[in-house]
């Protein structure tokens, strides 16, 4: 076993710095007492944490105000203007980019489509739409107007190499994203999944900003999962915790994409509610777009069969959701992914089987919510990573 050599105090200095960080980025201007009893630490902590950041101009003080009896506090804000931040998101049949500032604010967004998903294919079409964003990036205060490039990618993605392990809706293997992409582009280059990036970006501007412990959970194509633990972004032991899709919970259920018999994303996934649908010889929609049309306005047989194909993997995400709950006993889970636009038609069943096998208090102590996020919201989510890790330690 390799062990991390970086003491165990660092990593949580670096840890609170980030929350510091995103803390001032989403609540400020705010000042140093305020974060210290937002995040339950000593001023005096505050101040050695983010003297880097207020010395290294990522954050700025404003001028001094009175809020009441002692002395006038200092008020901290982010310094958007410092760089420039690329996030992409790689996706089977688009990459889908957006240019922000340091304050994460989208400053111009694109997409490229697909020819295929090669390895080759994909981060040239990725290299080519960060050329496109960068071309209107601002001059940043130190004169190096990007920063760098955040990519998120579907699958078990070890984010300490940038190396995508395995991505089934891809179909790659061992592919290393960020060394071909920073000589291709000239930045530096941080790679997670995908849906970690989202967690990044609902932990900073959405539904997890006042929990300490939630998922996001991803519907469409597949099934993915992102966790944040305690306020951390968990990776597991090399980058593949939340792999949620790949849960098994059907033996004699059809082969997943991933090779293996009767996994979670091959029953709960849409392309599981298409399956199902085709299988059962009542209707051959292309997209879930009209499966949901099939269940929501047609009468019959086969309207019936689409309406079941919703509720059957509603059902199956739900069970998964209880095992999620009944092993972290986390205070919120978000929905989120394409599939959410079938939320009424699967949403009924998936609470349903939620409850149902949610041992003890789990159900009760769990949120779940629906976001239909967009994707300036993914690839927002990369470039927060970029700025997450420069935050984290800039002092190196």
């Amino acid at each position: 076993m390799v062990m991390d050599s970086t003491p165990v105090t660092d990593l949580l200095g670096e840890q609170t710095r980030a929350e510091m960080f995103a803390l001032v980025l989403t609540d400020g201007p705010i000042s140093r007492t305020g974060i210290a009893h937002r995040l339950g630490v000593s001023p005096s902590t505050v101040t050695r944490l983010l003297l880097p950041l207020v010395e290294g101009g990522y954050l700025q003080e404003s001028q001094a105000t009175r809020t009441g009896p002692g002395r006038p506090q200092l008020l901290l804000r982010v310094n958007a203007r410092k760089h420039a931040v690329v996030g992409i998101k790689i996706g089977p049949g688009r990459v889908v980019g957006v240019l922000t500032d340091m304050a994460a604010r989208v400053i111009a967004r694109g997409s490229l489509p697909l020819s295929s998903t090669s390895a080759g294919t994909v981060l040239d079409t990725a290299a080519r739409l960060a050329g496109q964003l960068i071309k209107d990036a601002p001059s940043g205060d130190d004169g190096d107007p990007v920063l760098g490039i955040g990519v998120g990618v579907s699958g078990h993605v070890d984010a300490r190499t940038g190396v995508c392990r395995v991505s089934p809706l891809l179909g790659w293997a061992d592919v290393d994203v960020a060394r071909p992409l920073s000589a291709r582009t000239g930045l530096p280059v941080v790679v997670n999944n995908d849906v970690n990036t989202l967690v990044v970006a609902e932990r900073w501007f959405g539904h997890g900003r006042e929990v300490d412990s939630f998922a996001v959970v991803t519907v469409g194509p597949g099934i993915g999962c992102g966790l944040l633990l305690d306020s951390r972004l968990y990776a597991g032991a090399s980058g593949m915790a939340g792999e949620f899709g790949h849960l098994p919970q059907d033996p004699d259920g059809p082969v997943c994409g991933c090779g293996r018999v009767g996994c979670l994303e091959v029953l709960s996934s849409t392309a599981a509610v298409l399956r199902h649908l085709r299988d059962s010889g009542a209707a051959h929609p292309a997209t879930i777009e009209q499966a949901m049309a099939l269940a929501r306005t047609a009468t019959g047989a086969a309207s019936d069969i689409a309406r079941e194909a919703f509720s059957r993997a509603g059902a199956a995400l739900g069970r998964g959701l209880a095992g999620l709950c009944n092993i972290l006993n986390l205070q919120r889970v978000v929905i989120a992914g394409e599939g959410v636009v079938a939320q009424d038609l699967f949403g009924p069943a998936m609470t349903k089987a939620f409850e149902e096998h949610a041992f003890s208090d789990s159900a009760r102590d769990c949120h779940l919510l629906f976001d239909p996020v967009t994707d300036d919201l993914w690839a927002r989510g990369a470039a927060c990573l970029v700025i997450r890790d420069i935050v984290r330690a800039p002092l190196s």
